[in-house]
């Protein structure tokens, strides 16, 4: 079970991204549409009102979205560089099969072989890069997912288990994460990280410092420390942000979270909210949290 509901990628043409993810990742369409000018409000981006996004469901059937919304494109975007959400985590039952699969992809690049994680042998994952500079792991849990807050794969290419967030200061999000949303976080390690380490061409053997953010025992969210060299993230005005946009997650206890809003909870309707109260919170670095009312789901 899990608090993380659904990742939000901003991307130039939904259909053909929901059709690559359909042909190469099993996901299917459960609802799509324009973004309607109350929903763009929400997520304080008035510029993005009216543009198309899609909504996609693994195969496995779990209730964590993918979400894909259009926008324009932002020349001085480029992934694994900015601060906010930087990359989608999904969980795979194979990742070498999978890795087979993406090598066949003309529209997914492997810009990580699956091999283990420096320091987690409990899972081994790969790293690709669609047309809409898309970063996504996917990766395979070694163990029995349960005893390790770790999913347990339900179809080949499965759900969201993990979003991965990049901080300019990672005990000041650490903090935040811990006092405002109340969720445990595990000491920080510090590992060799290829992909940051290929984004800033750190030295050989520089090591980058992370945390995980677990809730009753389950991990879903991962912060990271990136390097000087990392900016804010450009956009176009009044716009969702390039790249993972958006992070949603299920927060059962909304009464901790008064104060701290960006744009106070209202009820929404749709296969994400489900007549639940919604609101947004705003990161140390600005990401967007967007927070469902309820608990945990399958």
């Amino acid at each position: 079970m899990t608090l993380l509901r659904c990742a939000t990628h901003t991307v130039s043409n939904v259909a053909e991204v929901a059709e690559r993810y359909a042909r190469w990742l099993d996901y299917a369409v459960v609802e799509q549409g324009v973004v309607s000018e109350d929903l763009a409000a929400l997520w304080q981006a008035p510029a993005s009102a009216g543009k198309a996004y899609v909504l996609m469901r693994p195969a496995s059937g779990s209730d964590v979205f993918l979400r894909f919304v259009e926008g324009d494109a932002v020349p001085d975007y480029a992934p694994i560089r900015t601060y906010g959400w930087a990359a989608i985590e999904i969980c795979v039952t194979d990742v070498e099969a999978v890795n087979e699969r993406m090598l066949a992809s003309p529209d997914f690049e492997v810009i990580g072989p699956p091999k283990p994680l420096d320091g987690f042998p409990t899972v081994k994952p790969m790293q690709v890069r669609g047309p809409d500079l898309e970063t996504v792991y996917l990766t395979e849990i070694r163990v029995n997912g349960a005893e390790h807050g770790l999913p347990k794969p339900r179809s080949l290419v499965d759900r969201p288990f993990i979003l991965v967030l990049a901080c300019s200061d990672l005990q000041d999000s650490i903090d935040w994460v811990r006092d405002v949303l109340g969720f445990d976080m595990i000491d920080p390690v510090s590992i060799h990280y290829s992909m940051i380490s290929l984004a800033f061409d750190l030295p050989e053997g520089e090591k980058v410092a992370l945390v995980t953010a677990k809730y009753e025992g389950e991990t879903f969210l991962e912060l990271d420390q990136y390097p000087q060299a990392a900016t804010p993230r450009p956009q176009v005005e009044g716009a969702l942000p390039p790249g993972v946009s958006i992070c949603t997650i299920n927060v059962p206890d909304f009464a901790r979270l008064e104060g701290h809003w960006a744009v106070r909870p209202k009820v929404r309707e749709g296969a994400l909210y489900n007549g639940a109260k919604v609101g947004l919170l705003r990161m140390p670095d600005g990401a967007l949290l967007e927070v469902i009312e309820g608990g945990r789901v399958l």
